[in-house]
């Protein structure tokens, strides 16, 4: 039927294409001409008009017109005309209560920064500073060396802390909101640019301050600078840098974990395109997405970050919904052309009633004969593969003592069957030690990752190499070629009181497979409400589900789902 009706459709819209194309002519404004207000903020007005610039010199023929207002003047603004703005975080609250339409077109994203050859790397990357140790050393001015505002109150060593700044309001802001300061005290070594202030800390072993991430990022390679390296915030300020909080590796890495909330708000301003209502001007559409795709390119000379691959989408997808356009009634309209159309609309429908009503009978004359695996592949428990002799942790992951005595360990079935098809992994070395209930591999579909924890302690003495190119491995033999390391246990006899083998694994998850079809029904309500999942008459769930949702999802069925309940 479906290759049927769009065939119908097909037809029925290259007719309505030819009568409406001989009746009304060019009655719809095209996208690159008439004309558009566009106002910004002034912390704005450098990209905004960049990207006015820019956009105009490609449409010669539309007509922009920049306005710079205040804060104060925003909502009036919005609420007297059609014009479209830009704006941050510091303008946003002038629309407070204010009904409007937004979305977000890029970041101003601070960061502290520090030397790379700090002696206290090595402690701050693992346990991370909190916004509480930043605002003891931004309120007091006694606080002057890196054991206090580490707590390393018994180290009687004194390590001076150089504190830079850069008089800059918009990153003081940030800064001052992060530590919930009403006043940095503590001034510092004052910089003139953000260029001297990076100079200075890459000169200084002991030297650390806050610069836009821009600045001390190469956006080339997306590397951070020579000599320099970004101090690991301690979010939820538990006293070490979490799996959750573990973004510092890269800049790539680390814009994703600002986008999926991983980084600290204070310090991840947004640049929002703001108007009264969703804009539907043709003009206007086709501006954002130009912002949206050509212009993020200027985002960075001005001091500003771009926004990552899967943000970008969703923000198109966003303004890109099927909405009804007003059209201007034609002048004169060809009588018997439309008639036509209406015949053939005529046809079509009818064509499509009867597909509607025979059908079912179609159906149930082909069910006798019709292989089930033209079916789509879904989730079913009876598909799930629990070899015998192995041990199987609730972490989802499986262990095999072998004659040698090491112990060899996998991902199971019934994950991999959520993921879907895994494109890369992310695997520690060997001589690492793990510990049971922490990080033992990450897996990755195409940008969006889960963090698997280990259901033993011990030593790794091999890794699965093949899985760095054959990560598909872990889809396809997950029990066989696809096993993740060899490890040395240190518990094994106290360890596997934890772990099930086939029979009782099996019966969990039974509970576990409920569980996962309460969590899509929740998650998917709240992230993606436009996304249909059938759950009815006992319900099945998709093949490979996980695939198909977005990174917010990924991030919330980590948490909700694989990591342990605290």
């Amino acid at each position: 039927m479906k290759t049927r009706v769009i065939l119908i459709i097909g037809i029925l819209l290259l007719s309505y294409n030819l009568v409406n194309s001989k009746e009304l002519g060019t009655v719809t404004a095209d996208s690159r001409t008439g004309s558009m207000n566009v106002f910004t903020s002034p912390d704005l007005y450098p990209l905004t008009a960049q990207w006015v610039e820019e956009y105009s010199k490609l449409n010669p023929q539309l007509k922009m017109q920049l306005i710079i207002t205040t804060d104060a003047e925003i909502p009036n603004l919005l609420k007297t005309t059609s014009a479209m703005g830009f704006i941050t975080d510091e303008s946003y609250p002038a629309l407070k209560n204010q009904s409007i339409w937004n979305m977000v077109v890029g970041r101003n994203v601070i960061v502290p920064v520090m030397n790379q050859t700090n002696p206290f790397k090595d402690e701050i990357y693992h346990k991370g500073i909190t916004s509480a140790q930043f605002a003891r050393l931004l309120a007091k001015t006694e606080i002057n060396n890196w054991e206090e505002l580490l707590g390393n109150i018994s180290n009687k060593a004194n390590h001076p802390v150089h504190l830079y700044f850069l008089n800059d309001p918009a990153i003081n802001s940030g800064i001052a909101n992060f530590t919930n300061l009403k006043e940095l005290k503590n001034k510092g070594i004052q910089m003139n640019s953000e260029k001297e202030l990076l100079t200075a800390i890459q000169n200084d072993p002991y030297g650390i301050g806050f610069c836009r991430l821009t600045g001390m990022a190469d956006q080339n390679n997306q590397s951070i600078t020579a000599q320099l390296t970004l101090v690991p915030i301690d979010k939820n300020g538990n006293g070490k840098i979490d799996f959750s909080e573990s973004i510092y590796n890269n800049v790539q890495e680390f814009s994703r974990g600002v986008w999926i909330g991983r980084y600290p708000m204070a310090l991840s301003g947004k640049i929002y395109s703001v108007s009264s209502t969703k804009p539907q001007n043709k003009a206007e559409l086709s501006f954002l997405n130009w912002v949206l795709i050509d212009g993020q390119q200027y985002l960075t000379s001005k001091g500003f970050s771009d926004l990552v691959s899967n943000e970008r989408q969703s923000q198109l997808a966003k303004i890109n919904e099927p909405a009804v356009f007003a059209t201007t009634t034609a002048p004169e309209t060809n009588t018997p052309l439309m008639v036509k159309f209406l015949i053939i609309l005529a046809i079509g429908i009818t064509v499509v009633v009867l597909e509607i009503v025979t059908r079912p009978v179609r159906i149930r004359n082909r069910a006798s004969s019709a292989p089930l695996l033209n079916l789509q592949k879904v989730i079913d428990q009876a598909e799930v593969v629990v070899p015998k002799g192995l041990y199987f942790d609730k972490t989802h992951t499986w262990a095999f003592m072998k004659k040698d005595g090491t112990v060899k360990l996998g991902i199971d079935d019934f994950l991999q069957h959520v993921t879907g098809p895994i494109t890369r992994v992310e695997m520690k070395n060997s001589g690492d030690k793990i510990k049971k209930g922490e990080h033992l591999v990450t897996i990755i579909q195409k940008g969006k990752q889960l963090n698997i924890y280990s259901p033993v302690t011990g030593i790794i003495t091999s890794q699965n190499k093949n899985l760095l190119s054959q990560s598909g491995l872990l889809n396809s033999a997950p029990f066989t070629d696809g096993w993740v390391y060899i490890v040395e246990p240190a518990n094994w006899s106290l360890e596997i009181q934890f772990m099930n083998m086939a029979e009782k694994y099996t019966n969990w998850l039974k509970s576990e497979y409920t569980r996962l079809k309460e969590f899509f029904a929740s998650a998917v309500r709240i992230h993606v409400p436009a996304f249909i999942l059938v759950l009815q008459d006992g319900g099945v769930l998709r093949d490979g589900i996980l695939a198909e949702m977005g990174p917010e999802i990924w991030e919330d069925f980590q948490t909700k789902f694989i990591d342990p309940i605290k």
